[in-house]
């Protein structure tokens, strides 16, 4: 039987992508987002492909709706084997710091660091009992170089990284892994706030897929680990 996959912010983007990719593999998916009409779609055209998929109306930075959503997985299921920590914001747009309003500051800040902590915390315990499991959580280049106006959202995953190391070093001597992927710009919604009116190609988020796979297939030898598309893309030649 098919592991059992966790993607929060499945309703669009790269979180969507990974949803009907692994729903046409066969995985068991759990999967969450706080646009609940968006999230359903997704789960009917997951279920079309033949997947067993339970979709919840969450948001990850609450940690009430973390254990909703953890708790019906885990009653259906009875594992959760792989958690995808997708879901974030960018929020308000492309701002210097020195104008950034500080509710706004603190709110994104709330939800792209938080969620991958409380996420991560919620399915460890299952994964420690089964004595196996893979966290991976989307970072970005703005969470290695600080790059002007992208605020909030870059000093977040710069917290993401250093969340993320930390696990992966108190994990270290368990079989639970836990490890970083950084996208690249992708041709989504939340790029478009990020650099409106781009000019330049962007991926999509199907090409991001071969590099889970990868990640999913050399299990055992990715704690810690950083992974970044560009040069994934370069090794394998494309």
């Amino acid at each position: 039987m098919k592991d059992v996959i966790v993607i929060t912010g499945a309703s669009r983007g790269l979180g969507k992508a990974l949803t009907l990719h692994y729903a046409n593999q066969g995985y068991r998916l759990g999967i969450c987002a706080r646009n609940e009409d968006e999230l359903m779609k997704v789960k009917e055209e997951a279920i079309a492909s033949g997947a067993e998929v339970v979709a919840v109306r969450a948001d990850v930075a609450n940690p009430k709706d973390v254990d909703r959503f953890v708790s019906v997985v885990e009653a259906t299921f009875g594992t959760i084997d792989i958690l995808l920590n997708n879901a974030s914001i960018f929020d308000p747009g492309p701002q210097l710091l020195a104008d950034y309003d500080e509710h706004m500051f603190q709110d994104v800040l709330h939800t792209n660091v938080l969620n991958p902590f409380l996420m991560t915390k919620r399915t460890l315990a299952t994964m420690l009992t089964n004595n196996h499991g893979l966290i991976i959580s989307i970072t970005s280049a703005a969470g290695k170089t600080g790059f002007a106006e992208w605020g909030a959202y870059g000093v977040s995953k710069f917290a993401v990284e250093g969340l993320m190391q930390t696990w992966a070093d108190e994990l270290s001597e368990t079989e639970t892994e836990v490890c970083l992927v950084d996208p690249g710009e992708m041709n989504t919604a939340m790029h478009d706030i990020a650099v409106p009116n781009c000019d330049y190609p962007l991926l999509e988020p199907e090409e991001l897929l071969p590099l889970f796979d990868h990640i999913i297939q050399h299990r055992g030898t990715v704690n810690g680990k950083r992974f970044d598309i560009d040069s994934f893309l370069e090794e394998a030649g494309q």
